[in-house]
């Protein structure tokens, strides 16, 4: 029986530079209908089974699935603009870790729109994506000197784009007497200023500590953390003074199969709103501080609730996936 054959990317995002900042692969289905998560054309259903694997194989933080939507092109969804709405082009999205499936993946979702867009696999600035968390919408951005105010440490060429991702706000409320967790060898002897849990699916826990020193210094203690409820666990805290970012994080999600997260954007879904009211900004620079590190442009609109988070990205592989 022939295999199909499907394109596959794999981008790093939040970063203009190869083997930097947070890793995803990015697989199109093309021509897929049915299902939700995504067929293949001509054969049978390419079932969460198969998706697991091939999330295995790749051995990324996340691998993004895409189906194109039979009502592509219908809207942009929630927090689009009506320009965008016109036009932007629909996928279905998946995300997959390499030992299961996630709820919201914001890397992997901007990997999957840099390599749409920069492909010229879509023919506009916009993209829908469809999840199980809801619809999502992606935009290019290119730099400007009006858009450099905004963020002053994003000094970009006309030659590349940012993409911005346009999510929802995740509230977080402070852990109770009862709720709260110890983690003497992880946190390694850091201040802890508060310890908060986010309010969703998933549920993260944020502790934040007093310095960039304290985040640096932690020393992840995986039996720890996997003993933590929830998807995964933030440490965060203060830039250093003078410094072009405004507050610094490390995120560990051994339960999904990844002990330190390079580089994670939905966990900033609840960090801009925590950041933004105690800094008295809707506009942040945010400093992911793992090996690879990254970096994160921050929009907080409080009376929508939505977060807008840019970064660049780069893809370093293409090719052909069988199935």
């Amino acid at each position: 029986m022939p295999k199909r054959a499907f394109r596959y990317a794999v981008v790093d995002a939040f970063t203009d530079e190869p083997f930097k900042g947070n890793s995803a692969a990015v697989c199109l289905l093309e021509d897929g209908g049915g299902g939700d998560g995504g067929d293949g054309a001509g054969g049978e259903p390419l079932d969460e089974t198969w998706m697991q694997a091939v999330a295995a194989e790749f051995n990324t933080p996340i691998t993004a699935f895409l189906v194109r939507s039979d009502s592509s092109g219908a809207g942009a969804g929630a927090g689009a603009g009506a320009d965008d709405a016109a036009v932007a082009p629909q996928f279905r999205i998946r995300w997959f870790t390499p030992v299961r499936e996630s709820e919201l993946c914001g890397h992997g979702t901007l990997a999957a729109a840099h390599y749409l867009i920069a492909s010229g696999i879509v023919e506009c600035d916009a993209v829908e994506f469809v999840s199980k968390s809801g619809r999502l919408t992606a935009k290019k951005i290119v730099q400007s000197k009006d858009a450099s105010t905004l963020y002053p440490s994003a000094q970009h060429t006309c030659s590349k784009f940012l993409v911005e991702l346009d999510f929802p706000v995740i509230p977080v409320v402070k852990c109770s007497s009862a709720e709260m967790v110890s983690l003497p060898e992880t946190l390694n002897g850091a201040s802890i200023i508060n310890q908060l849990q986010t309010v969703s699916a998933f549920s993260d826990l944020i502790f934040e500590v007093s310095s960039r020193e304290e985040v640096d210094n932690v020393c992840p203690n995986i039996e720890e953390l996997v003993q933590c409820p929830g998807r995964g666990v933030a440490i965060t805290g203060p830039a250093r003074e003078g410094s072009s970012c405004d507050f610094v994080t490390r995120f560990f999600s051994p339960k999904y199969g990844i002990n330190e997260d390079p580089v994670c954007a939905s966990v900033h879904c609840s960090l801009a709103p925590y950041w933004g009211k105690k800094l008295g900004k809707q506009n942040m620079t945010a400093f992911m501080a793992s090996s690879r590190s990254g970096t994160l442009y921050l929009q907080w609109d409080e009376q929508a609730q939505r977060v807008r988070i840019r970064g660049e990205a780069v893809t370093v592989m293409v090719g052909t996936l069988l199935a």
